[in-house]
């Protein structure tokens, strides 16, 4: 079984910075893409950042130049860091991964780390 396990998250005041760090393990033989989700108010999951194998990385609208996702496939670790918060940034923050296996791909998800901004 595949694990997708966040830490870093917490209270944050306005303007500050946060790290969030996913770390993969398991029955894992390759990872193609990795990103960052968070979870709106009566909403779908929206794109944070993605990050392919590669380096290749897409951002959301909203935290585009504050936000800035990595990875080191070395570890199979994914990492967000957040700079200039906002209270609109409040939301649950979840890591995926395309994971492959001896046989198939899949979408694994962590369980979500909450990062609350507010002073």
């Amino acid at each position: 079984q595949v694990q997708l396990v966040e830490s870093g998250g917490g209270l944050v005041q306005p303007g500050g910075s946060v790290r969030l760090s996913c770390a993969a393990s398991g029955s894992i033989f390759s990872i193609n893409v990795m990103g960052w989700y968070r979870q709106a108010p009566e909403k779908g999951r929206e794109l944070v950042a993605t990050i392919t194998r590669g380096g290749n990385t897409d951002y959301g609208k909203s935290v585009k130049g504050r936000f800035a996702i990595s990875r080191d496939n070395a570890n199979n670790t994914l990492s967000l860091q957040m700079n200039n918060l906002k209270p609109e940034d409040t939301r649950l923050y979840y890591c995926n991964a395309d994971v492959g296996i001896p046989t198939t791909t899949r979408r694994y998800w962590g369980q979500g780390t909450q990062v609350t901004v507010s002073s």
